[in-house]
């Protein structure tokens, strides 16, 4: 069985250097975290963001918090 959380949604901004990933946790909750993608890092992902500990225990309260936190994200973006 795993303890990783299950993507739900993975959202990249128009030139794909970033990205927020929505989850849902094994116990049921809800979180969300931003990445980059830069030359430097190989092209891999890289957290940028704090968010991934913050809980919610719906994916549209994740989603909302999301908006109001990560500056590039676009509601139609998550619909």
């Amino acid at each position: 069985m795993t303890t990783r959380p299950l993507v739900l949604r993975s959202v990249e901004d128009d030139h794909a250097e970033r990205c927020v990933d929505i989850f849902r946790r094994i116990d049921g909750t809800f979180g969300f975290e931003e990445f980059r993608r830069d030359t430097e890092d190989m092209g891999r992902w890289t957290m940028t963001g704090s968010y991934s500990g913050q809980i919610f225990l719906s994916r549209s309260e994740a989603e909302t918090r999301a908006l109001s936190s990560v500056g590039w994200l676009k509601a139609e973006q998550l619909t």
